[in-house]
């Protein structure tokens, strides 16, 4: 497992991330079970949100560290907040007073007295800096987050969030794999009168890249819009194709590879895995390990219908 240096502390955390979006209907032993195999690969951060299955999510692993509390001291733990949900209606609430409500009770149901990070999950239209920089300083005062960083957000927005917030904007979490490449697209086909070029995250990559803001890819395995997995998928027969080329060739799977392909990215890269298949896990950590040439890289980028100016 690789790692990169995270946050004011520099701590060392793996690149991959373990997703907990999927635990919420697992038992408190079978999530115990894939947090400990996590650490076995060399995965130490987690990764949930207060959302998750409307917080159950977060209180399962909050009974995993009550009945396992040396587990709490070995992982870097980031939760993510500002989307509300009812009953009927959803909506984005990035307000001082949600942000602190929401992390207190995010702190309750993990069993945990602080988060080593904290992200805000989508962008607030009504959101105001000078709001959000209130809530994390006394979040921050208190001892309740170490981090802070956001998440599915553009350069504009971060740049508008850093005139007011009193820390650095550590990671910034958006959706990135072999089959859902708009921010590669667009930097590839820069001044160009076609589709590709249209930049629709504002270079997010680069301003990351630029600003050693980690980013952490979310959907890594997936195409669309939580349309499913293109791994065997029929509806990406040549990215299958060369994904399993490759696979064999540097005896790993697939995912792993497809995996690598996102870490190759000269930034600082993370990427979170949201499988609760063991098997699968340890297959995925090797991709830290795989080497892929600039050649192997642009075959991927190509294979799913990509094309170079």
């Amino acid at each position: 497992m690789k790692f990169i240096s995270f946050g004011k502390e520099k701590t060392q955390v793996s690149q991959i991330i373990l997703g907990m979006m999927r635990t919420s209907e697992m038992t408190t032993k079978n999530v115990a079970d894939l947090v400990k195999a996590s650490l076995d690969c060399g995965i130490n951060f987690l990764d949930t949100a207060d959302c998750y299955g409307l917080g159950k999510a977060e209180s399962v692993l909050g009974e995993v560290f009550a009945q396992n509390a040396e587990l709490r001291q070995k992982v870097f733990l980031q939760s993510k907040c500002g989307i509300r949900v009812d009953s009927d209606f959803t909506w984005y609430d990035l307000s001082k007073e949600h942000i602190v409500n929401a992390v207190n009770a995010s702190l309750s149901r993990l069993k945990t007295d602080h988060l080593d990070s904290l992200l805000l999950h989508r962008p607030d239209a009504l959101m105001e800096p000078a709001e959000i920089a209130q809530a994390f300083e006394i979040l921050h005062r208190e001892g309740k987050v170490l981090n802070f960083g956001v998440s599915n957000m553009n350069p504009f927005q971060m740049e508008m969030l850093r005139t007011e917030l009193p820390f650095e904007i550590v990671a910034d979490q958006v959706q990135l794999s072999c089959a859902f490449t708009p921010m590669i697209q667009a930097g590839v086909n820069v001044n160009l009168a076609n589709d590709a070029a249209v930049m629709r995250d504002g270079g997010i990559l680069n301003y990351c890249q630029l600003h050693q803001i980690a980013v952490q890819s979310w959907s890594s395995l997936q195409f669309g819009f939580f349309e499913g997995t293109f791994l065997g998928s029929e509806k990406f027969p040549q990215l299958n194709a060369v994904l399993n080329r490759i696979a064999e060739e540097k005896k790993t799977t697939a995912a792993a590879v497809a995996i690598a392909w996102i870490l190759r990215y000269p930034a600082k890269m993370q990427t979170v895995v949201g499988t609760t298949k063991i098997k699968r896990l340890a297959e995925i950590a090797q991709a830290t390990e795989i080497n892929l040439s600039k050649k192997e890289w642009y075959e991927i980028y190509l294979s799913v219908g990509n094309t170079l100016p």
